[in-house]
């Protein structure tokens, strides 16, 4: 019901921004403009799914494997003190532990193209236990506002995009990158459990939160004792050589345990086959209104209102030049990426909006697509509370890089 409220807004609010153009600025193409922006985010949409296809047949077929040979439960029980207690209404055992750990440790290490599967695949089995089909459950509600909290441990595309527009030092937005998605990720956190009424204070959450900040700590390190051009190089190297190993472990593990590896392979793509038709329609309607949206002009009217609030109250309003990047994020995330390139073309990949670009880029995930894909895939319908705690998430991560921007940059 939100979604579908939040579905109709787009189109309405893209409707009077193009009238207003029409009428007060004398724009002839803004509706053949937002016209064509239907058939071009149709056919985006139609090609991502596609896109998906080969990725998610891959990844669920290498997750049926894992599967049924244990490893999926061997890494369950690895965080399960910590997800027992984030999602009590699963049993011990659950296998979407595993899956959902998979899944968080690829956003982390910023794989999408393995994150996606594996997200699908937890969201899957959740709907499993799920009594009301139609409705999303506290479980799924919580892991969904993991994703779109889009705690990132190594911003890899965020540096390459930087390198490619020749940044001085492509890996110097690093540290408030992490510094910010990790606001963003406790915010969503904290938000959920107040929903839930999860107690945060438990021994064992801030045991594994506690580790989990001394992790981080050693990374940033770790990291900061390389050379400057070295950070993009290790962590890419490092990502890839974990993701390739987690596959080999999965097929020798399935192999030691006499199982038809090939045979579970398949029968896990069929699966993931099926998953990328079923979120076609889904992806297809949340990215046209993304695209009207976007393309009537309604986000030049909200940073020009913010620049002019902030002038009033006499605040620095340097921020406002990448904030499109942070409007749009929540969003879309190819829009995102193409306002984060643009804001480096303009004022340039070292300037403060270019930092600051990056930056938002890094923190926040897109709660919309996420919702869209995660939600599609299982037909939920119902979302309760996972749109307002999301958006929290995306709020926070963004004020968290605004201030982080300005101490580290400005």
């Amino acid at each position: 019901m939100v979604l579908n409220y939040i579905w109709i807004l787009f189109f309405v609010i893209a409707f009077i921004s193009a009238l207003i153009k029409l009428i007060f600025f004398q724009d002839m193409t803004i509706f053949s403009a937002l016209v064509q922006s239907t058939f071009d985010m149709a056919k985006t949409g139609f090609d991502l799914s596609l896109g998906l296809t080969g990725v998610l047949a891959l990844w669920m077929g290498i997750m049926k494997i894992g599967e049924k040979a244990g490893m999926v439960k061997i890494l369950s029980r690895l965080i399960g003190p910590f997800f027992q207690r984030l999602f009590p209404e699963l049993d011990k055992d659950h296998p979407a532990f595993g899956s959902m750990m998979l899944n968080i440790a690829a956003n982390m290490l910023g794989l999408d193209n393995a994150a996606t599967p594996m997200g699908l695949k937890a969201m899957s089995q959740l709907q499993e236990t799920n009594k009301k089909k139609d409705t999303a459950s506290n479980a799924m509600i919580m892991f969904l506002v993991l994703n779109t909290s889009g705690l990132t441990l190594i911003p890899i595309s965020v540096m390459v995009y930087r390198a490619q527009m020749g940044a001085a030092n492509p890996a110097d937005v690093f540290v408030p990158i992490l510094l910010a998605t990790s606001a963003s990720t406790i915010a969503g956190l904290i938000t959920v459990a107040l929903y839930q009424k999860i107690n945060l204070f438990d021994k064992v959450i801030l045991a594994y939160l506690a580790g989990f900040a001394l992790l981080i700590s050693g990374l940033i390190y770790q990291l900061n004792t390389l050379p400057k051009e070295q950070i993009e190089i290790v962590s890419t190297l490092g990502s890839n050589i974990l993701l390739f190993s987690i596959i080999i472990s999965f097929i020798v593990l399935g192999f030691i345990r006499k199982i038809n590896v090939y045979e579970s392979f398949i029968e896990g793509a069929k699966d993931g086959f099926g998953i990328a038709i079923k979120i076609i329609p889904y992806l297809i309607a949340i990215l046209v209104a993304i695209g009207v949206f976007r393309e009537s002009g309604t986000l030049d009217y909200i940073t020009s209102g913010i620049a002019w609030l902030m002038r009033q109250m006499n605040v620095n309003t340097d921020f406002v030049d990448a904030l499109p990047t942070a409007l749009m994020k929540p969003l879309s995330g190819s829009g995102a990426r193409g306002f984060f390139v643009e804001t480096m073309k303009e004022y340039g990949p070292d300037s403060f909006a270019g930092k600051l670009a990056a930056t938002f880029q890094g923190a926040t995930d897109t709660t919309f697509y996420i919702i869209a894909v995660y939600f599609g895939s299982v037909g939920i319908k119902k979302l309760r509370h996972a749109v307002p705690a999301g958006l929290i998430a995306d709020f926070v991560g963004i004020i968290a890089a605004i201030f982080i921007a300005y101490f580290f940059f400005h």
